[in-house]
């Protein structure tokens, strides 16, 4: 199968499910197309009908595309790899703050946005991304301390937590304060080494 994503830089919303085939070692075709250029759209059109990055062209050929939407179709096509919590109710919970990820935090995703390269404490402190950071907070507390950790869900990195990645990536960047608990969770996610394949390729890219 087929992954098309945007810069690795920037687009965060391709990050995601890039780390998570990297992660569970799943093969795939990466095809990379660069954005903001004249030939963007119409290069994107021709595999996502929504014309945006990413987009999951299955071996069939059928296209996925919206981020949450793909790592949900990679989940039900590698059941062997537990993407999703097997308790029911934990599965619930995952499956809210995810769609909440998704769907939020504009703020957050204005003044802040994903830039791999930039390093600029403070930048984009807005009270209204501050507010966004509070609520990204309390979730990862609520997640770890249910769980137990490392990660959001328990034991092993899931589709959550790649759904928040790219929040830490623009932790990284722009250091805003956070707690003990949100900042040993963020270098966790950093470490992993499909996180960091990908910072390294966002690195290589922009040289």
């Amino acid at each position: 199968m087929k992954l098309v994503i945007g810069d690795k830089s920037n687009s965060s919303w391709s990050m995601r499910p890039w780390v998570l085939l990297r992660h569970f070692g799943i093969p795939f075709e990466e095809t990379l197309i660069r954005l903001g250029q004249p030939d963007t759209k119409s290069k994107l059109l021709e595999v996502s009908p929504s014309g945006k990055v990413p987009c999951l062209v299955t071996d069939a050929g059928e296209a996925v595309w919206e981020s949450l939407a793909i790592m949900e179709t990679i989940a039900e096509m590698h059941p062997e790899h537990a993407m999703w919590p097997s308790d029911a109710a934990a599965r619930a919970r995952a499956r809210s703050v995810s769609a909440e990820m998704h769907a939020g935090f504009a703020d957050l995703r204005q003044n802040m946005p994903m830039e791999i390269t930039t390093h600029a404490p403070g930048r984009g402190a807005t009270p209204e991304a501050l507010a966004n950071i509070a609520r990204i907070e309390a979730i990862w507390a609520a997640c770890l301390a249910k769980s137990g950790g490392p990660f959001l869900f328990g034991a092993a990195f899931g589709i959550a937590d790649a759904m928040f990645a790219p929040v830490v990536m623009r932790f990284n960047s722009y250091a805003p304060t956070l707690s003990a608990t949100s900042l040993d969770y963020a270098k966790r996610i950093t470490a992993l080494p499909a996180v960091a394949a990908w910072i390294d390729s966002a690195r290589e890219e922009a040289r």
